[in-house]
């Protein structure tokens, strides 16, 4: 299908960014109860994708996201819904846990969702743009190029640059990694605010979005943790369709494995997000 871009003009004030919700609707509930806090409009809040994932509720999360009027991309979660794919479209290694466990959580997200939801679905857009503290901003999931692709702070600046000339843009915000970071090279940004759905394989059950501001007309970011009902979260994943490693994981913050990690983010399990 046609690649689609919204493009939001000029915004300004407070804006909250954050990928993955990945059917974790406690933590949805909870980041909108932040963004009502910060008195930052739902026009000015962004997600990179994947509303729909590995936790219990994708029909509610779905709903919520859409009454609360935040604008969200399609991640490859949304786009494989959308086309009634028979898998989640992450691109993980075939035969690897992550893809095995893919095959429970995908089916049971599909059979889920109401007709309503995916209408909505089909409503998003593959990437937004807009200008902020006079920067060019774009929002994708993966990289401008895949939506599945895996970028990281350590991947290398020869891989990330061609997407900021693809899109013309200062700023890349971006998802898909599960990880929050920021790469700042040649007056350019890659950042990633990380994800709400699960635990960034920190050791902690808080999760992660981003800030911006644009204060003065400068443009700044700042990361920051969400702390939300984690216990509750894990225990409706517990219902024998689900795998119980990603409940366990919303605990304790670990993953159960780091297939799809580089060394460097791999060798930093559980000793926190290096900002």
């Amino acid at each position: 299908m046609d690649q689609i871009t919204h493009c939001l003009g000029k915004l300004s004030g407070k804006m909250l960014v954050f990928g993955g919700v990945y059917s974790n609707l406690q933590a949805l509930e909870a980041l909108k109860q932040i963004s009502e806090k910060e008195n930052i409009a739902p026009e000015n809040c962004i997600c990179t994708g994947d509303i729909v994932g590995y936790c219990a509720q994708p029909e509610e999360a779905v709903q919520l996201f859409k009454i609360w009027g935040a604008k969200s991309i399609l991640g490859n979660v949304e786009i494989q819904l959308r086309e009634n794919a028979e898998d989640c479209g992450c691109d993980f290694r075939e035969g690897s846990r992550c893809d095995s466990f893919s095959q429970l959580w995908y089916p049971y997200a599909q059979s889920k969702l109401s007709e309503n939801s995916l209408k909505f679905i089909k409503t998003l857009p593959n990437y937004i743009n807009f200008t902020y503290a006079n920067k060019k901003v774009s929002v994708v999931h993966g990289s401008f190029f895949n939506v599945s692709e895996f970028i990281y702070k350590s991947t290398d600046w020869s891989v990330k640059n061609p997407n900021f000339k693809a899109t013309n843009s200062n700023v890349i915000i971006a998802g898909h990694c599960g990880l929050p970071f920021s790469h700042q090279q040649e007056n350019k940004i890659w950042l990633n605010p990380g994800v709400i759905g699960m635990p960034a394989n920190d050791g902690n059950s808080s999760v992660w979005y981003a800030i911006l501001d644009d204060a003065n007309d400068q443009f700044s970011f700042t990361h920051k943790t969400l702390d939300y009902n984690y216990k509750l979260t894990s225990k409706l994943m517990r219902n024998g369709l689900l795998p119980e490693e990603y409940s366990r994981t919303i605990v304790t913050g670990i993953w159960d494995n780091t297939e799809i990690l580089p060394a460097i983010e791999s060798g930093l399990q559980g000793f926190g997000i290096q900002l």
